[in-house]
């Protein structure tokens, strides 16, 4: 079955959420910047820009806000509790940008080729029933994190593309990443796509079966994006900027120590030390530098969205009734900040 996006979030955050009408203004030192971040690798270059100047260099003051999911951060931007996001499309925030507090200013983590990216896990129990690729996932329980996340889009369109249409599909919401994880382990449930740094150990370790690659079923997807509340695109499009170019540096040095090896041993460690301080941080060094480089996967250089990929999934959400039909990319995307691939 689909399940249906609720909207009371979405309305609450509104009542925070108010419009002012002042001039551009550049950013300047010290400019205070609260930063939303999921303990992800794929959030490294946020951490990295931190920890080597980047922001302070562009004038930000950044404080990290740390998230368990997407779309409450989405709901936190456009309440004005944090500026900045990085995460995936969901209803949560097409919804927010549809009544106008929140905008996607560019591209963040993609799918890319030669890349292995994010893989579609199936437990170990479901695996011994038959279930070794997305279209036997007919009737079975998908683990996402809330109705409208990028693990709802993403499992139903691979099994879609396999010839299983989301309506025979069981979603199952949990929330955050831990619980999916352990309903996976037990065979609580059946499925769950997520990125490598994840899945891959998973694999690894015996706990689950890998039976599909997201980028063999939506090779061009733009799996998160840049994103900040209308207010500050509208009105502070200098601090948005600012955010941008830091993080774009911070991307930079993360792809080229994890994906292109184009670093020294020791510039590598010195960049893995630094998302450490963020991620697995209840893991000694030496597993948790293994678990960030399995599978690292390609952040957009100079913060580049794919449009074609963010319209289909617009058109996925809408399809499927998890947000009002009449939104438009003009809505959910500020061009004027944007490189379009």
């Amino acid at each position: 079955m689909t399940i249906h996006l609720t909207r009371r979030q979405t309305l609450a955050a509104f009542g925070a959420a108010t419009a002012a009408a002042a001039l551009p203004m550049p950013a300047f030192a010290k400019d205070k910047a609260n930063v939303g971040v999921l303990r992800l690798t794929s959030h490294a270059p946020n951490f990295v820009a931190f920890e080597r100047g980047y922001f302070a260099e562009e004038g930000l003051d950044v404080e990290f806000k740390i998230f368990a999911a997407a779309q409450p951060m989405a709901v936190a931007i456009a309440s004005g509790d944090a500026d900045f996001g990085v995460t995936a499309i969901s209803g949560g925030l097409i919804s927010l940008a549809e009544k106008g507090a929140t905008k996607v200013i560019g591209g963040a983590l993609q799918e890319a080729k030669g890349i292995s990216g994010q893989i579609l896990l199936a437990s170990n129990k479901a695996y011994e029933e038959g279930v070794t690729s997305p279209k036997a996932l007919k009737g079975r329980k998908i683990g996402i994190t809330t109705a409208g996340s990028s693990f709802h889009y993403m499992a139903a369109r691979m099994a879609e593309k396999d010839g299983v249409p989301a309506s025979e599909l069981r979603f199952t919401p949990l929330e955050k990443i831990p619980s999916i994880v352990s309903a996976l382990k037990t065979g609580d449930i059946d499925a769950w796509a997520i990125q490598p740094s994840i899945g891959a150990g998973l694999v690894s370790s015996g706990a689950a079966k890998q039976i599909g690659l997201v980028a063999d079923y939506l090779p061009d997807y733009q799996v998160t994006t840049v994103f900040t509340s209308s207010k500050i695109a509208a009105h502070d499009k200098a601090k948005a900027q600012a955010f941008l170019r830091a993080f774009a540096k911070g991307a930079q040095a993360v792809n080229a120590a994890l994906v292109e090896k184009s670093l020294s041993d020791g510039e590598t460690k010195e960049i893995l030390g630094m998302i450490h301080k963020y991620v697995f941080q209840d893991q000694p060094a030496e597993k948790a530098y293994a678990a960030i480089q399995n599978g690292p996967m390609q952040i957009a250089p100079d913060c580049a969205l794919r449009m074609g990929s963010i319209k289909d999934q617009l058109d996925w959400f809408k399809s499927e009734g998890l947000v009002k039909a009449d939104v438009t990319m003009e809505m959910l995307v500020d061009p004027s900040f944007v490189k379009n691939v």
